[in-house]
């Protein structure tokens, strides 16, 4: 059978020129030392001057090493509090928020400092996972930019200034029946609900007006009508042996991403005694998604096709159930076919299977219910009585608010975490409306386009300074709990609102009195309220039952298939707009992890872009960074085109978030805002524009395109780097698509011998069916490791540092690729390349398997660089934590590059003490978060016992929600990765050139029906 080819790029995949030539240097360009006058991109120093750079690194050490450290003087603690322990961290259960995500984390502190966010477990909503963005919140919380403390009209003021100013002019309003307004993003805390209630009593004439930046609208509407319960039911993906999504990025962005990844992996796990375990996932998207690069099968439609996708499928599935069926719009031939067996499928998998669409068309929801009732799915994959309390917006009642301010009607506005000058299609509108207002107040943990508007900026608390709740499911509540006193003077919304009313009361009184009130009452199983308090404050979680009632569909569809049939779809160019999984909505721009992250599709960093199809591309002459204008109705952006193969031929993707006038250091003014191409229906925003069109618009920018990066590519040898099957080899031959592993162990040649390990034996391993390419992995290893921010910049040279990268590799049809996502970090080989060439021994390896760094002999050289294989060593050309004795202060040599601030003493606060903060000059790499394992065999010894399987997890593990990776003793015989070790499906990289890797995969298996499997055989070439 053919094997597939794997490439990470077009210019790869055909053998482009430039590439080749770039691929067979050890570096991307000729490598400056020193800063110039004009900075490091003016410096031209030649690799010819190899001399002149070696004298600088052996001299350059040398200085570091004789001159005198700077003294830090650090203050003991005269009365020590009894729950710190110098040395020793301590974890808070607390709830992480942000409009887009939401997760159950658990608050690692380090001598009171906030230093790491971890997955909680107990959580029935995040199961235990978390997103890049909220692994990434803990360096927010250090952000210098946040606002200080309360401003009033450009001029600082005390809070107490703020209260009677802003509590007289609101009495004022409200005296002569002006019209007050608090508008926010979704509220998840019910205490703070409360007090928004509290609010309306106070002042009648209020209102309270919620919107989401990426709208919901339109299936919380359609399920009000089909069921007479305003909400977005819970999606059992674990349950599933069918799931069809129309558009929904389940996996990135769509509603309850971190739980429903959890889930779906869940069923993605495949074992020789279980292989009808794995799902099958069929995807129907224009713009390419983490869900759809997932999926089994991908069908590419434009956006505006994807409602008559849905009413295709209608029809199709009425058609089995013996149900009318209505007239639908045309759609390509193909795709109706695929529809037809999509259907097929899901009715043999009734009542175990699932329907979403992203639509926020409430017709299109209506048709998305009918569907999954015909398939009997309520009450067995979707569950209504746990329904979420994530989105609440109304597009309806916000645009109704801006035609108010807009005439002038609105006496006063309070923002609530809410930035709909930036995050809305109605903007600039709105941000020219608000000086019609007496009052404009801004609550916002952040400086952002809104909080510069108002009148009034009183800052609210970072979420880790702060007490809060909330109940992101029915019945399921959780706790906010501060894990360090606020940085600056800044105050809890919660009180800020309760002041305005004149309720002088600590936000936890409050909360803690709402609790007794209300959630105390519906919890029989706590003799008091004390307990229950105590136990949710220590375990961050509550729940109450519920009672499951039977749902009964009350929709019309013949309605809603004749709106939808009304649609003209299809025709034309489009723009698609899509969430990232790092930056989302935007509120992540100014957090310089997020942005440094790249994407996991495009592997860009740092910018967005206008993507498009190679055939689109092509046929308009167009180049990857190409400047294109791109216009809908009246708003247009110019940005870089990017090929993304996978795109819908005439589709314009563009990512939100970006665009940020207001955004720190890290976020502000980089790329463009997407939000003015959202349309408005007059009932519901939806997240594409048509009659859209393109034009040049001369010159070329650079993107920070990481995808080619640290290749292992050589132009000449083919390796299985990826390995893969298809369901019906798999049940055939478990070591289908890695066949050629045994003989490649028996046939090993090598100069090296066999290193018995009789200790402990560290391996780490990779399910691929299950890694989604989320990216949550990186970030957190980032936070733990101490790991540098480098910048665009330094990105664009090949720099980055990240000793954890995901590797995608894309095989198949450029128009419509399928994609496998492999994480790529040090391999920790028992013959191990690079530490034969170290001149100096600095890198060496452990009696326990690690392949080991010590940075203070390290001088540089980045010969174990050269010959590492798997081209996962980084080096640090800057000191970008500050961490040189020899800085600008000491000896008049600028040794840093910093231009996010992260060399800032109050970002330095997020440091991990338990890990060096590495200087300039060496190499560095993933060390299996060594200081992880000696903290869990520290613990074990302390308690008298030995080591247990699960003990100790990497940063990468504890963060990933779907549980791809597992690390433990290969010598423990009943240990889960060693398990997976003897799993017939384990491979490990270029293991024919008998380094023997310690991280070990195993292969993927798709899917397919019989008659695919061999478009998707064994593993390819790269």
């Amino acid at each position: 059978m053919a094997e597939n080819k794997y490439w990470k790029s077009l210019e790869e995949k055909y053998n482009d020129p430039e590439f080749i030539k770039q691929s067979g240097k050890e570096f991307k360009e000729e490598l400056p030392v020193l800063l110039g006058e004009k900075g490091i991109d003016k410096v031209s120093t030649g690799r010819r001057d190899f001399l002149k750079f070696l004298g600088f690194s052996v001299t350059a050490a040398t200085v570091a090493a004789g001159c005198e450290m700077p003294v830090r003087k650090s203050i003991p603690y005269v009365v020590k509090p009894d729950e710190i322990v110098p040395g020793v961290p301590n974890y808070y259960a607390s709830t992480y928020f942000d409009g887009a995500d939401f997760v159950n984390v658990l608050v690692k502190t380090r001598e009171g400092r906030p230093i790491k966010i971890e997955g909680n477990e107990l959580s029935p909503v995040s199961l235990g996972g978390t997103s890049a963005a909220a692994q990434a919140s803990v360096l927010s919380l250090y952000d210098n930019t946040r606002p200080k403390g309360p401003i009033a009209n450009g001029n600082k003021i005390s809070w107490a200034n703020v209260d009677k100013d802003v509590v007289a002019k609101l009495e004022a309003i409200a005296a002569k029946g002006g019209v007050i307004r608090i508008v926010s993003s979704t509220v998840v805390s019910p205490s703070l609900n409360n007090a928004i209630k509290e609010f309306a009593v106070k002042y009648p004439t209020a209102k309270h007006v919620t919107y989401d930046a990426v709208s919901y609208s339109g299936i919380l509407e359609a399920n009000e009508k089909s069921f007479g319960k305003r909400g977005i039911p819970s999606y059992h993906f674990d349950k599933a042996d069918v799931v069809v999504s129309v558009g929904a990025d389940f996996l990135r962005s769509w509603v309850s991403p971190v739980e429903f990844s959890a889930l779906y992996a869940k069923k993605r796990k495949v074992t020789k005694a279980n292989p009808n375990n794995l799902s099958r996932h069929i995807q129907f998207e224009g713009v390419f998604s983490q869900a759809g690069s997932n999926a089994d099968k991908r069908v590419v439609v434009k956006p505006s096709q994807e409602d008559a996708v849905v009413l295709a499928l209608y029809n199709a599935v009425a058609s089995l159930a013996g149900a009318g069926t209505f007239a639908s719009p045309s759609l390509d031939a193909e795709v109706l076919k695929a529809v037809k067996e999509a259907a097929a499928e899901l009715f043999k998998a009734s009542g175990k299977s699932i329907v979403v669409s992203g639509s926020n068309d409430v017709n299109t929801q209506t048709l998305v219910n009918a569907i999954n009732t015909l398939l009997q799915n309520y009450g067995a994959t979707i569950d209504l009585n746990k329904h979420y309390n994530t989105r609440k917006g109304n597009d309806a009642e916000f645009a109704g608010f801006v035609n108010e301010l807009k005439v002038g009607s609105v006496g006063a506005v309070i923002f609530l975490n809410a930035n709909p000058v930036y995050n809305s299609t109605f903007g600039a509108e709105l941000k020219g409306a608000l000086k019609k207002a007496e009052l404009s107040v801004s609550l916002s943990d952040q400086l952002d386009e809104t909080s510069i508007a108002v009148n009034y900026l009183l800052p609210d608390h970072h979420y880790l300074e702060s007490w809060g709740d909330a109940e992101p499911k029915s019945g399921v509540f959780s706790i906010t709990q501060p894990t360090i006193d606020p940085l600056f003077d800044t105050r809890s919304a919660l009180e800020s609102l309760l002041a305005f009313i004149g309720v002088k009361i600590s936000a936890y009184d409050y909360i803690k009195s709402y609790w007794q009130n209300n959630i105390f009452t519906q919890q029989s199983k706590f003799a008091s309220f004390n307990v229950l308090w105590d136990r949710s404050v220590h375990d961050g979680i509550a729940e109450t039952t519920t009672t499951a009632a039977t749902v009964t569909f009350a929709g019309d569809v013949a309605s809603a298939a004749s709106a939808v049939a009304a649609k003209k779809g299809g025709a034309g160019e489009e723009v698609a707009l899509y969430e990232k999984s790092g930056i989302r909505e935007g509120k992540g721009a100014g957090n310089p992890l997020l942005q440094e992250l790249p994407d996991p599709i495009s592997k860009i960093a740092w910018d967005n872009y206008v993507a498009l199809s190679p055939k689109y591309a092509k046929e308009k002459g167009l180049a990857s960074g190409d400047l294109v204008t791109v216009t809908a109705g009246k708003y247009n952006v110019t940005l870089p085109v990017h090929i993304q193969p996978g795109t819908a031929y005439g589709v314009f993707a563009i990512a939100l978030g970006y665009g940020r006038e207001v955004a720190g250091k890290a976020g502000s003014n980089i790329g463009k805002n997407a939000y003015p191409f959202i349309s408005f229906n007059g009932n519901n925003f939806e997240k594409f524009a048509a009659g859209a069109s393109l034009a040049k618009a001369g010159g070329n920018y650079p993107l920070a395109l990481t995808q080619t990066y640290h290749s292992i590519f050589d132009g000449l040898n083919e390796r299985r780097i990826v390995k893969e099957t298809s369901l019906e080899e798999y049940k055939q031959n478990p070591y289908a698509g890695n066949e050629d592993r045994a003989h490649v162990k028996e046939h090993l040649q090598t100069l090296y011998g066999y290193h018995d390990r009789p200790g402990h034996h560290w391996n780490l391993a990779i399910d691929l069916n299950s890694c989604i390419g989320c990216g949550a992995c990186v970030v957190a290893c980032n936070v733990e490791n101490n790991i540098p921010i480098v910048g665009k910049e330094e990105v664009l040279k090949a720099r980055e540092m990240h000793w954890l990268r995901i590797d995608r590799y894309y095989a198949g049809d450029d128009e419509n690729p399928s994609v496998i996502y492999q994480p790529m970090m040090c391999q920790h080989c028992d013959n191990a390349p690079c530490e034969n060439v170290c001149p100096v021994a600095a890198t060496n390896h452990s009696s326990e398997g690690l392949n080991q760094m010590t940075y203070n002999r390290c001088i540089g050289t980045r010969y174990c660089a050269n010959n590492c294989p798997y081209k996962v060593r980084r080096f640090n050309w800057f000191d970008y934590w500050g961490a040189d004795s020899f800085n600008v202060e000491n000896i008049g040599v600028e040794n840093n590059y910093d231009p996010h601030g992260m060399t800032e003493d109050l970002t330095r606060m997020v440091l991990n003490p338990d890990v060096t903060v590495r200087s300039r000059g060496v190499i560095e790499k993933c060390s299996f978060c060594v200081q992880k394992i000696q903290g869990g065999k520290l613990a074990a010894k302390k308690e008298g016992r030995k080591l247990k399987d699960g003990d100790i997890k990497t940063a990468c593990q504890a963060a990933c929600a779907t549980g791809a990776i597992v690390f433990g003793d290969v010598n423990d015989e009943t240990s889960a990765v060693r398990k997976r070790l003897d799993d017939e499906r384990t491979f490990a990289v270029l293991e024919e050139i008998h380094t023997l890797p310690n991280v070990t995969y195993l292969t993927k298996v798709r899917n397919k029906p019989a008659e695919a499997k061999a478009a998707h055989h064994g593993g390819g070439h790269h």
